[in-house]
C-alpha cells in the first residue's frame, strides 16, 4: 500500500449490489495489475445487501461510504482518494474484459500527451439496442474535441474512460450539482481547457441496459444535457460561434425532450397534452410519422393509444427474442 499504483479504478455504488460481484470480478481479472480499486457507496438504499455482497472483495478493495451526492459527487470522492496517476471509472452494474486496463494503458503509453481515453462496449441487458456497441448507436467520428463533443460527433461511455487525476482535477471534477450528464459536463470542460482526448473502437466492456439504470429515464437525460448546454451558454470563454452551436444542440435536445413527454403523456392517458408536445417536436422535426400522431391524437386517441400499445408490446416482444436467443 505504500507505493502508487499506476491506475485507481473507481466504481460509485447505488443500487448495484445485484451486479457489484460481477463488475468487481471482471476488475480482478484484468491482465494488467498495476491498479488500486475504491469503491464508494453513495448513500445507496441497498447498503446491507451491498455491503454482504462485497464481503467476499473487502479485503482487496477500498470501501468508502458517504451520503448520497450522486455519480459526479461518488466519482469525486474517489478521485480525491485515488493514489494511482490515471483513474479508470467503471459504473457498478457494467464489467470490463480482461484486456480492458492492458489496452487502455497501452493506447496512453504510445501517446503521453493524451489525458483521457475511452473504448467502446457491447450492450447487453433487457433492450432492444442489446447485442448492438455502444459506438453503434452513438458513433464517434474524427479527432474527439470540445466542438466534436458539443456536436455528438464524439460519445464518451464512462465505464470506458481511464483519464489522467491531475488533468480531472485541473478542469474541476464533475459537477455534482447535475446528477444526469454529469460526464459530459466534465469533458466538455476538459476539452475547452486544451485536453487532448482519443478514442479507440475496440469493444472492451460490457454496459448493462435495465430499468434501474440512469440512462433508462429518457426525460431526465434530456433535461440534464439541456443543463449542461444552459450551463455552457453562460460561460464568457465561449466563443460567438461555439455559443451558436450550443444553441442549436439545446433546440434539438429541447425537440427530443418534448418527443420523450409526449410517450409519457400517452401512456398516462392524457391526450391533449400528449399531442401538444407531439405538435411541439413536430416544429422541430417535421416529420410525417409526427404529423400523423398529431392527427391521430386530435381525431381518435383512445384507439392511437391501443395501436401504440400494440406496436410497444410487438416490440418488446422482439426484444425478448433476441435476448433469449
Amino acid at each position: 500500500m505504500n507505493e502508487a499504483p499506476a491506475v485507481s479504478v473507481i466504481i460509485p455504488a447505488y443500487n448495484t449490489a445485484p451486479y457489484i460481484g460481477e463488475a468487481l470480478e471482471s476488475v480482478f481479472a484484468q491482465s494488467f495489475t498495476d491498479y488500486e480499486t475504491i469503491i464508494i457507496n453513495d448513500g445507496s438504499p441497498d447498503t446491507l445487501e451491498l455491503e454482504q455482497a462485497l464481503e467476499p472483495y473487502i479485503e482487496r478493495v477500498v470501501y468508502l461510504k458517504q451520503e448520497n451526492s450522486g455519480p459526479g459527487g461518488a466519482r469525486n470522492t474517489g478521485i480525491s482518494k485515488a493514489r494511482g496517476e490515471y483513474v479508470a471509472f467503471l459504473d457498478g452494474d457494467d464489467v470490463w474484459l480482461p484486456d480492458y486496463l492492458s489496452q487502455q494503458m497501452q493506447a496512453l503509453s504510445k501517446n503521453p500527451s493524451l489525458d483521457l481515453i475511452y473504448a467502446d462496449a457491447l450492450l447487453v441487458g433487457d433492450s432492444p439496442l442489446s447485442g448492438r456497441t455502444f459506438m453503434d448507436i452513438c458513433p464517434s467520428r474524427g479527432a474527439t474535441t470540445f466542438e466534436s463533443l458539443l456536436s455528438w460527433d464524439c460519445t464518451i461511455i464512462t465505464s470506458c474512460t481511464v483519464a489522467r487525476r491531475q488533468s480531472l482535477i485541473d478542469a474541476g471534477l464533475f459537477d455534482a450539482s447535475f446528477y444526469y450528464c454529469e460526464d459530459f459536463d466534465l469533458w466538455l470542460r476538459l476539452a475547452h481547457k486544451g485536453g487532448q482526448l482519443d478514442y479507440q473502437q475496440q469493444v472492451l466492456a460490457r454496459h448493462r441496459l435495465h430499468g434501474a439504470s440512469l440512462c433508462a429515464d429518457e426525460a431526465r437525460q434530456l433535461e440534464g444535457e439541456i443543463g449542461v448546454y444552459e450551463k455552457w451558454l453562460r460561460e464568457s470563454s465561449l466563443s460567438t460561434e461555439m455559443k451558436q452551436l450550443t444553441r442549436a444542440q439545446m433546440q434539438h435536445r429541447r425537440a427530443e425532450l418534448d418527443l420523450a413527454h409526449g410517450k409519457q403523456k400517452l401512456l398516462d392517458g392524457q391526450y391533449a397534452n400528449a399531442r401538444e408536445a407531439f405538435a411541439r417536436a413536430n416544429a422541430f422535426f417535421h416529420k410525417p410519422k409526427l404529423s400523423i400522431t398529431v392527427v391521430g391524437l386530435r381525431l381518435a386517441p383512445q384507439l392511437f393509444r391501443r395501436l401504440y400499445d400494440l406496436r410497444q408490446q410487438n416490440l418488446a416482444r422482439k426484444a425478448k427474442v433476441k435476448n433469449t436467443a
